[in-house]
């Protein structure tokens, strides 16, 4: 009887004992154990907006946050197509009446996707809606329009001629190496006084 308990005594331990070496490490420090991961051992880079300031690198527990510009937007308040006030282009076509009409735009109405003042102008659009105000219809598409006319050299450009680049975008030259066009996103119809790149100038009529 003695022998027996002795044995059953001796499987008990072993069992214990081997039930404690299957135990997951973090189960021996008891139930109040964190596991903790480990830092990164570079610097992970994230990029958020500020609303103003330029970018500005911060670095945090391992962890660099750069602080970005916001991305400019137009203000919602900003532009009221009710109280813009446009007067009718001149009767006869010219390229000075072209730029007298084009820039009653200027500062007032936002880059977007549209063709009209009270919505947006994209760059095609803007031109298609001046060009339209002397009897001249123009297709959607910077590509499109240049296509209607005839390609002449930077030195026969006159004012009311059209600024195009391949592909990319359209203007109406000024007749001073400048001109007026609507630019990108985030900005309204301007007037420049210089041009960038290698523009090809279009002939409409």
């Amino acid at each position: 009887m003695t022998k027996s308990i002795g044995k059953l005594a001796a499987m008990a331990a072993a069992v214990c004992l081997i039930a404690t070496v299957a135990l997951p490490a973090y189960a021996a420090t008891g139930p109040t154990a964190v596991v903790k991961q480990a830092k990164p051992s570079s610097a992970q880079t994230l990029v958020s907006y500020a609303s103003a300031g330029s970018e500005t690198p911060i670095v945090r527990d391992g962890y660099a946050v750069t602080i970005a510009p916001k991305k400019p937007t137009v203000a919602a308040n900003h532009y009221t197509p009710a109280s813009l006030s446009i007067t009718p282009p001149a009767q006869v076509y010219s390229g000075a009446a072209v730029l007298a009409y084009a820039a009653q735009f200027v500062g007032k109405v936002p880059y977007g996707m549209g063709n009209s003042p009270t919505t947006s102008f994209s760059c095609d659009g803007f031109t298609q809606y001046v060009f339209a105000a002397f009897g001249i219809a123009l297709p959607r598409g910077a590509d499109h329009q240049a296509r209607l006319g005839v390609q002449i050299s930077k030195a026969d450009a006159v004012a009311g001629d059209l600024v195009w680049w391949p592909g990319q975008h359209v203007g109406i030259y000024d007749g001073a190496g400048g001109m007026y066009n609507s630019p990108t996103w985030g900005r309204y119809v301007e007037h420049v006084g210089s041009l960038w790149g290698s523009p090809v100038f279009i002939r409409l009529r």
